[in-house]
């Protein structure tokens, strides 16, 4: 069963386009990981200042396997640091995951 993994990320007002920049920075990094079945980065339209990061997954073990693993943490490391320099600052002023799993839903037809 796919599980959905939520990681939603307050930012300052003027700090959304470097968290998509860190983001486009690093696209790609977890694509090869087993089990993985999508990413999407969400930026609010209406105001907020809660970005959402969301990743498919087919199950809790996949997910789990790759937050313990060693391209996760490379992958969170930013050009600046894998270049041996220091870690930038935090855009975020906070963040948390949510986790959920697909209860339902529908696809366009393809024909």
């Amino acid at each position: 069963m796919t599980v959905i993994k939520i990681n939603a990320i307050t930012v300052p007002e003027d700090s959304g386009d470097e968290l998509a920049r860190r983001f486009a920075a690093r696209a790609g990094a977890v694509d090869g990981q087993e089990g993985f079945e999508g990413f999407e980065l969400l930026k609010p339209t209406d105001g907020r200042n809660v970005w959402l990061v969301v990743t498919r997954w087919r199950d809790e073990e996949s997910f789990q396997a790759w937050m313990s693993s060693a391209s996760f943490a490379h992958g969170h490391r930013s050009a600046q640091e894998r270049a041996g320099g220091d870690a930038p600052p935090p855009v975020s002023v906070s963040s948390e995951v949510w986790n959920y799993e697909v209860a339902g839903g529908s696809q366009p037809d393809a024909g």
